[in-house]
């Protein structure tokens, strides 16, 4: 790979939103070496394994996406709707892994 395509861009953070520290999804990342994150809506899976490549510096094995819809809540006694998030469960090589409760 060139400097250019292994560097962090921009558009990288734009597409990797945070990472999900849930228990399911750290059951997810002991069992089959997966890190979960919200993305954007937008996303593709190619376009989400490059940015996780790009900005942690790991090999990228498969991506999963799913799309959370929103709860209808109440807030302040009014009815409300929670925006729809989309997650990514991206598996790692083996080898790799992704510390998220520390950052890298």
């Amino acid at each position: 790979m060139s400097k250019s395509e292994t560097s962090a861009k921009p558009e990288h953070y734009d597409v990797i939103r945070k990472p999900i520290i849930t228990e399911k999804a750290t059951m997810a990342g002991e069992l089959s070496n997966a890190v979960t994150f919200e993305v954007a809506k937008s996303a593709s899976k190619p376009e989400i394994k490059s940015a996780v490549e790009a900005l942690f510096g790991v090999k990228v094995k498969a991506v999963n996406t799913t799309i959370t819809k929103g709860k209808v809540k109440r807030f302040r006694g009014r009815p409300g709707v929670r925006s729809d998030v989309k997650k990514a469960y991206v598996m790692l090589e083996a080898g790799n892994s992704i510390d998220v409760n520390t950052g890298l």
